[in-house]
């Protein structure tokens, strides 16, 4: 039961904070969700790895249709389901500083949003996976709509229009899996695994389901609706988007694209792992010329996210476990610059790299911060990043020599933007933007310190999380090449 009160939770919470009014809002959301997370917490402590899916449930949804609603933990669900209970009281936390207008509809929105992560993360039933899949899209988009800068109109129906398109393109391959299950037809992923496709087959679903998950991550070339969403979104709308919702992309190519369609994989899988390589250059090399802060963090997300993809498409557990340990690593990292970001744009009123310089001289704590979560973005041993990082390039590597040579460009090309960024906001001549700039408050501080804590918890001991992902990773490895 616990699977179903990881999602319920949230849900209930985010009635109570519509509910609460706006002066205790804000408060009401923190309390709702440090309680998530502690459910989350007691469920890792009572997890078995070798122990496959647990804290299931399974109730009628269409009975007759073989549909229900169906969830449950294994190794994969789970370290994504911490990720997205540990960064949502965060991201909560980050907004207190901010007088964002409703606040109760605010708050509330982002525990739906993180019922509704929990849920694409724990299903077991392939339509209520699609469900989830669609209901994190609705909270998001209003977020970015309502709260969001000038553009926010047409930014958000671009970001709608290409999730709807993706999503679409999704549904009518489950139908199609659907109608293939023997008897009475059902939806249960495992169900799905167990399909004998044509090759022909195999690849109409393939490309069904990898253009909704690369849209959502975003990969090249389906990427157009990120950068200008995550600028023009409220920042804790960002964090949700990039902290998070893209590891639905990268969860749905392991859970759904490697076991369903392995002949589909074979034909196509080299073309998608291309497309991988390709949005790691084109995304660092864009992230390189950026001038605003936040857009050059957008494109590093995108980069950060092709190289997910390749270790995924490279077949191979060290190319899986590189993934997902990089889902947490990204996450933590992402939300963590994003937030400094934002800090140094409520001081300054402005997010551009030539008016910034010389921040570094009166902020000796925020710039400590932002150095520790940088370096855990260009993955210098010992952090976060650099676990993840080892594994997807050693995988692409071993599944070939020339992607694997020029996505390890990402080193040198991740260390330019992101030295860059640091160099020219924080050193150099203090400009007149910077005058009279504030070190971190506590609250600010309360925000960054459990996020550098995981940057070097991951970095030191990346078994803690690794160990939780193997034989899951290990059995669907097994059952696809079988």
């Amino acid at each position: 039961m616990l699977t179903l009160l990881l999602i319920l939770l949230p849900i209930a919470a985010g009635v109570l904070t519509l509910l609460s009014g706006e002066r205790l809002a804000k408060q009401v959301a923190l309390v709702s969700g440090l309680a998530v997370l502690g459910v989350a917490v007691a469920t890792w402590l009572q997890f078995d790895p070798a122990a496959g899916t647990q804290f299931s449930f399974k109730y009628a949804w269409l009975a007759s249709g073989g549909i229900s609603f169906a969830a449950g933990i294994d190794g994969i669900s789970l370290v994504l389901v911490l990720l997205t209970t540990f960064l949502t009281p965060l991201i909560i936390l980050s907004a207190f500083n901010h007088d964002y207008r409703k606040p109760a509809s605010f708050y509330s929105l982002i525990l739906f949003m993180e019922a509704a992560l929990i849920g694409v993360f724990t299903a077991t039933d392939a339509f209520l996976f699609y469900l989830f899949f669609e209901a994190a899209l609705i909270p998001v988009y209003f977020l970015a709509a309502i709260w969001g800068g000038e553009n926010r109109l047409k930014v958000t129906f671009k970001f709608f229009i290409y999730t709807i398109f993706g999503s679409l393109l999704m549904l009518v391959g489950l139908v199609y899996l659907y109608y293939q299950t023997p008897g009475t037809h059902t939806s249960e992923i495992t169900a799905f695994y167990a399909l004998q496709l044509s090759k022909q087959v195999q690849g109409f679903i393939f490309w069904a389901f990898f253009i909704a998950f690369a849209i959502k991550m975003p990969l090249f070339p389906f990427h157009t609706w990120q950068p200008d969403t995550y600028t023009e979104s409220p920042t804790p709308a960002t964090m949700l988007l990039s902290g998070i919702m893209l590891k639905m992309g990268v969860y749905g190519l392991i859970r759904f694209l490697l076991p369903i369609v392995p002949g589909g994989m074979e034909t196509w899988g080299t073309m998608a792992m291309v497309l991988s390589v390709i949005g790691i250059i084109y995304g660092s090399i864009i992230a390189i010329q950026q001038s605003d802060m936040k857009r050059l963090i957008a494109y590093s997300s995108f980069a950060h996210v092709g190289l997910m993809a390749a270790g995924v498409f490279s077949y191979s557990i060290n190319g899986l476990q590189g993934a997902l340990i990089q889902m947490l690593a990204h996450g933590i990292n992402v939300i963590g610059l994003f937030y400094i970001i934002d800090i140094i744009y409520s001081r300054t009123k402005t997010r551009y790299l030539d008016q910034l310089g010389g921040i570094t001289q009166s902020t000796p704590h925020l710039s400590v911060y932002f150095m520790i979560l940088l370096l855990g973005s260009v993955a210098l041993p010992l952090t976060n990043g650099f676990v993840g990082e080892f594994l997807l390039l050693s995988s692409i590597f071993q599944y070939d020599g020339w992607l694997g040579a020029i996505a390890g460009l990402t080193i040198i090309l991740g260390s330019v933007y992101m030295l860059r960024l640091f160099q020219k906001s924080m050193f150099g001549p203090r400009s007149k933007w910077v005058e009279g700039f504030q070190d971190l408050t506590m609250s600010e501080r309360a925000v960054l310190l459990p996020l550098v804590i995981m940057v070097f918890w991951i970095g030191i001991y990346p078994n803690t999380f690794l160990k939780l992902t193997e034989p899951a990773v290990s059995q669907l490895l097994q059952m696809v090449n079988n």
